[in-house]
């Protein structure tokens, strides 16, 4: 969420000021819309030096902070990224991906998810501060269990079976192995027991690669449940294959976010006998993009 406002945000400007939203009980548990909202359900800091020009909220306790400095700022401009769950009115712009299967006059709708990566981002990574080769690159973003993907034994033993295989069959390519906080110690074991020989690691000691990953990869592998890191290496313009996880419950959702990202040729489904054969596709700035349709309506509502 901090990545998605962020993004939005510096292609708005520079100087940017971040809020991790903390409330008192219930407010912290509640829905926005279900209590009314004061100052002092706040724990953050909200004394301003100057009126904020535009507010840029994502998630739900965002939303109380969102109305509230609306409230005290009305000629604020307001942009809740995802669906608020409330009154899209009470915003001056809500950004909802297309999987989301929302609209209304003042819903933008992006493809997959916004970030905080640009090129200039991108570049500026020192290459040096890794022993990790830019040559023949192949990185594997691992997730882990959430509401709707189980991340078992199995699983991993499956990914596992195929990393293999194209390391068989492609011998020149190195493969990068990135986990992040949803990935379970039990997994992390497996794959560096088995996988040990064959790939480097990122050891959580050290810097993460991950932009370097942007960087320097030729192909990447993502797990189904992180559909915000598939977006961001969308960015980058290189093949991705998803390596789809059981669901634990449906989401029609997330299936029409991968369905999207297969009809638009961005993704491809990680199969047994995947062969590396790289394909195109237009890459999604999608922050970049939708801030600009923000800027030429907000030029409109002046003029």
């Amino acid at each position: 969420m901090i990545s998605q406002a962020k993004g939005l945000a510096q292609q708005f400007s520079k100087n940017i000021m971040q809020i991790n939203t903390k409330l008192i009980f219930p407010w912290s548990k509640l829905q926005p819309g279900l209590l009314p909202i004061f100052s002092w359900i706040f724990l953050n800091n909200l004394d301003f030096k100057t009126k904020p020009d535009i507010i840029i909220s994502c998630g739900r306790k965002s939303v109380y902070l969102s109305l509230y400095l609306k409230k005290k700022y009305k000629d604020s401009i307001t942009i809740h990224i995802q669906n608020p769950k409330i009154n899209f009115k009470s915003f001056d712009y809500i950004i909802a991906p297309n999987h989301d299967l929302i609209n209304g006059p003042n819903v933008i709708n992006s493809i997959g998810a916004l970030h905080k990566f640009t090129d200039e981002i991108i570049q500026k990574e020192k290459d040096n501060d890794f022993t990790i080769p830019k040559k023949n690159l192949f990185s594997v973003i691992i997730g882990g269990d959430n509401n709707h993907y189980k991340f078992s034994k199995n699983e991993i033993k499956r990914l596992i079976q195929k990393i293999i295989f194209i390391k068989k069959e492609y011998s020149e390519i190195n493969f990068l192995i990135i986990d992040s906080r949803r990935t379970r110690n039990e997994i992390k074991k497996i794959i560096k027991k088995e996988l040990h020989e064959l790939t480097y690691f990122w050891n959580v000691n050290e810097k993460n690669p991950y932009c370097f990953a942007l960087k320097h990869s030729q192909f990447f592998i993502i797990t189904s449940d992180s559909t915000s890191m598939i977006s961001e290496c969308a960015f980058t313009g290189k093949p991705i294959f998803v390596f789809h996880l059981p669901f634990k419950r449906t989401s029609k959702r997330i299936e029409n976010f991968h369905e999207e990202f297969e009809n638009r040729n961005i993704t491809k489904k990680l199969l047994d006998n995947t062969k590396l054969v790289p394909w195109s596709y237009k890459t999604l700035n999608e922050a970049e993009r939708i801030a600009g349709i923000i800027k030429k309506r907000i030029i409109k509502d002046v003029q």
